[in-house]
């Protein structure tokens, strides 16, 4: 059957908060959207949005709301683009059935912008390739971002790419000519100047790899953050409006982030009903979606150091333990020594150590995505990601512009540490870092991004390490062999521990 509606752009499956709030951001930017979503009421809803605050200058309907798969595919030109907001897993499958029987073609792109894990990208684009496109693009930002501008991390089919490129730079978040990101709010009033905050990164599931791995991150700025708060409240007894009032002072500078920029205003907020600190009334039990474990086991394996993502992992895991700890805190004692400290040298230190650790964390992120292109094949560009990363998403943070002009100056730098910029920073704050851990240790106050950072640091520009010691242990006991310093790389040797006069022999 000829289709004879064809009056939308785009059509969404998935009308939940950030399937409503990414409709109504193309809508503002002038595409209409066909939606459905098996819960009629997130139908109802978004249309309501859509008519309160519909531009009065426009007439017809900027989104529909569609009963059935079928009738959203007969309102969607050709070829049809649909975005799935759906729970990721089976649900994305099961969704991509529906729609090859509901009529789709094989020239129809179905675009994944749910947390999918990449590796269920690359087997769907692989096993859906003769019934339709399949394109992953991650999403960061949240409501608000998707609301009013996200960051895209976009791939999949090139070909696909060029037909998205203009609705998705449209509607990501923008930056201006300094990288700083340009903001609104306002419904019906979106950004069209500026650099959009969405790039082409590859193939298959390069997208969802890279979020992955943005939220790996998240994590590791998130555990930062909470244990400058705990130092600076333990060590010093400062109240959490205090600690905001400072973390509003560190935000106007290097540490100038979203992250910093809510901590601040969470820790200034009180609680409605009793007036307290509105913080110390949250149960001290985090919650996680995976994303950052993901990123924690791909780095384990492929081999890349990312200890102080997976420090932030384990932390969560770790405060989950709360009735453990509870009987802990009155069984274990920590024996504590810590002399009188100077309050303005402390928060120079924290300042100075969370920055440092942050630099030391992004390093990690940028070193997992460089072995990972290798991995997948991919050609990921490091440039490009900085920059996408600094508006509309989670991690947003003015830095992001240095290490964009770090990889810009040096694209195939193996370490961000190793960049002009980065390494006088390093030099210049790291005694920060070491007071911190040290404070941190003497006091007894968990603190192990902050351990853990310093430890990369040391290891990184360590000329030698004692994992010739470890080699030679793995051979005793497992004839593992090792490799020789005065020797060509490659060339394997092992040494008959215990026999008398320990005859090595080179392994060939």
């Amino acid at each position: 059957m000829v289709n004879m509606i064809q009056d939308c752009n785009i059509g969404f499956i998935g009308l939940g908060v950030m399937g409503k709030n990414l409709a109504l951001n193309l809508a503002d930017h002038g595409y209409r959207v066909a939606g459905f979503d098996l819960d009629t009421k997130k139908v109802e809803d978004v249309l309501s949005s859509e008519i309160a605050e519909r531009p009065t200058d426009v007439e017809k309907a900027r989104i529909i709301g569609c009963d059935s798969l079928k009738e959203m595919l007969d309102h969607l030109a050709t070829p049809r683009v649909i975005v799935l907001l759906v729970p990721a897993g089976q649900p994305v499958d099961d969704v991509c059935q529906n729609l090859i029987q509901a009529g789709l073609e094989p020239n129809d792109i179905v675009v994944d912008c749910g947390n999918s894990q990449w590796t269920d990208t690359i087997r769907r684009e692989a096993e859906y390739k003769h019934q339709l496109k399949f394109f992953g693009t991650a999403v960061s930002g949240g409501e608000v971002g998707a609301r009013f501008g996200p960051s895209l991390m976009p791939g999949g089919d090139a070909e696909s790419w060029q037909y998205l490129k203009p609705m998705w730079e449209a509607v990501s978040a923008k930056v201006d000519e300094d990288g700083k990101p340009i903001e609104t709010r306002t419904p019906g009033k979106p950004i069209f100047d500026g650099e959009p905050c969405t790039a082409y990164l590859g193939p298959n599931g390069a997208g969802h790899y890279v979020k992955m791995v943005h939220n790996g991150i998240e994590y590791a700025d998130m555990q930062l953050i909470c244990e400058a708060y705990h130092l600076l409240r333990s060590i010093l007894g400062y109240s959490p409006k205090q600690i905001g009032k400072l973390f509003e002072k560190w935000n106007q500078g290097v540490l100038n982030s979203y992250l910093v920029e809510i901590t601040a205003d969470i820790l200034q907020q009180d609680d409605i009903k009793t007036g307290e600190p509105l913080v110390d009334l949250i149960l001290d039990s985090a919650g996680q979606k995976g994303t950052g474990r993901w990123t924690a086991i791909s780095a384990t394996q492929m081999g890349v150091p990312a200890g102080i993502i997976s420090e932030a992992v384990y932390s969560r895991a770790l405060s989950t333990l709360t009735s453990q700890r509870y009987q802990a805190a009155s069984t274990l004692v920590g024996i504590t020594d810590l002399a009188d400290v100077n309050a303005e040298h402390v928060e120079a230190s924290i300042h100075d150590a969370l920055y440092s650790a942050k630099i030391c964390a992004y390093a990690q992120g940028f070193q997992i995505m460089r072995a990972a292109q290798a991995e997948y094949d991919w050609k990921l560009n490091f440039v490009d990601i900085a920059k996408i990363w600094r508006g509309g998403c989670i991690i947003r943070a003015s830095f992001l512009q240095k290490i964009a002009d770090a990889f810009t100056e040096e694209p195939e730098l193996d370490n961000l540490l190793l960049s002009d910029y980065f390494a006088d920073q390093l030099e210049e704050r790291q005694v920060g870092l070491r007071n911190s851990v040290v404070l941190a240790a003497q006091s007894g106050i968990p603190a192990p991004t902050f351990f853990s950072a310093l430890a990369y640091f040391d290891g990184y520009r360590s000329e030698v390490l004692p994992a010739n010691l470890l080699q030679a242990q793995r051979d005793y006991f497992g004839a593992h062999t090792y490799e020789r310093a005065d020797s060509a790389r490659g060339e394997k040797f092992h040494t008959h521990w215990q026999q008398e006069g320990r005859p090595e022999t080179q392994v060939k």
